[in-house]
């Protein structure tokens, strides 16, 4: 039966046409962004899946900038304390030297003092991005290594710590331990020097010990001229109604011990902590005081070393051995630091890596398919539209019947 109100053919070759087009138009997407699933409305299921995997890699792109950043912070610590490690070394060779007769240990202190002098440099240069791991300014630093995903979907990240190596050659001060009249201070506050002209009176030379900030352990050194005197603060000292006059006393024990027969030291009953000093000889008496806290400083012995006598320089020959010893310690914990570090930028670049082959698997389209199917649907386009064309000629041929 012929009708020229419905058109069966018509409708279904229209209906296969727009199932055919709806194709043609999913694949030249597919083509043109190169995603068989570019949108939450194509699989929501893989969609959400690489969402998240996209942001985890955007996270690891970040892990990667702070392993790069904690590398170098560590790299730049290793070099020191190598560094220091090569310094000591030819300290040692004064010092041995010094040990040895007709030899002029006055130059071979200087050679020491300078060498005391670039390892501090070495250790206050030592930072990166403000940050130094040898100074003694920080115990230790977190490196962000990883993010770590459960089952559950929460995040945690992971850090590698870094053990600081406390390098430095003096002790750190949170207040002023010493002050001097007639002298200069030092600028960190735990330091001070003067010279004592001849026949100066005590009232204008003086040295005054605070107890403030001061915990068990600390060590007050005064040099007087080529000789040191020190004395370790005790929880006793501490303790006592007057610390900063017990710290004083003791001070004063150990200044006149040293047998300086042109030094005179008095004790101020009326000012607490107050040493003063006179010079009874006929020439200029150098002095200078410096603290150390206790525990800190693990290079702080370099201060006392002295070669300019043998019994001095046999002493230092031990103790620079011991030093020699923590700097190495100290670099080898630093380079096994960074071989950590480095290993996890490895994994964390392969990771990423594997990640994004991941995502591409679930979401990045087949070309070769699509580019043979386009061509497939082109073809069926085409035939759906002459077979439209077809159908419509339908109700044309029954004007036929009517001539």
């Amino acid at each position: 039966m012929s009708s020229i109100l419905t058109n069966t053919s018509a409708m279904i070759a229209l209906q296969t046409l727009k199932g055919v087009n709806s194709s043609l138009e999913k694949t030249q997407g597919e083509i043109s962004t190169g995603k068989t699933v570019a949108t939450a409305k194509d699989n929501s299921a893989i969609w959400a899946i690489s969402k998240v995997m996209e942001s985890d890699v955007t996270g690891f792109k970040a892990i990667s900038d702070s392993l790069a950043l904690g590398e170098s912070t560590v790299a730049v610590a290793q070099q020191a304390a190598e560094t220091i490690t090569d310094l000591l070394g030819k300290m040692k060779e004064k010092i041995v030297a010094a040990t040895g007769d007709n030899v002029d240990r006055t130059k071979l202190n200087a050679d020491v003092t300078a060498l005391k002098e670039q390892i501090a440099s070495v250790v206050g240069a030592a930072q990166f991005n403000g940050l130094n791991l040898v100074d003694g300014s920080t115990a230790s630093t977190n490196v962000l290594s990883s993010l770590d995903r459960d089952a559950s979907g929460n995040v945690t990240p992971s850090y590698i710590a870094v053990a600081a190596q406390d390098l430095s050659t003096t002790g750190y001060v949170a207040a002023n331990v010493f002050t001097v009249a007639n002298g200069y201070a030092s600028t960190a506050g735990d330091a001070a020097s003067m010279s004592l002209d001849v026949g100066g009176g005590s009232d204008n030379d003086q040295l005054t010990i605070s107890a403030a900030g001061l915990a068990a352990g600390d060590t007050l050194s005064v040099r007087v001229g080529t000789e040191t005197a020190s004395y370790t603060v005790t929880a006793a000292d501490l303790a006592a109604t007057s610390s900063a006059d017990v710290i004083a006393t003791a001070m004063k024990t150990e200044i006149e011990a040293l047998g300086n027969a042109n030094l005179t030291v008095d004790y101020d009953t009326s000012n607490p902590g107050e040493l003063d000093f006179t010079n009874t000889g006929t020439g200029t008496i150098s002095i200078s005081a410096s603290y150390t806290n206790a525990g800190s400083g693990s290079l702080a012995a370099l201060q006392s070393l002295d070669v300019t006598s043998l019994a001095n320089a046999q002493t230092a020959l031990g103790t620079i051995e011991t030093l020699t010893d923590t700097a190495i310690d100290a670099a080898a914990a630093f380079g096994s630091d960074a071989a950590q570090i480095e290993i996890q930028a490895d994994f964390v670049s392969k990771l990423t890596d594997s990640l994004k082959a991941g995502i591409g698997s679930m979401v990045d389209a087949d070309m070769e398919e699509a580019s043979a199917r386009l061509q497939a649907l082109q073809v069926q386009q085409q035939l759906g539209i002459q077979a439209l064309s077809i159908a419509n000629q339908a109700p044309q041929n029954v004007l036929s019947l009517f001539r």
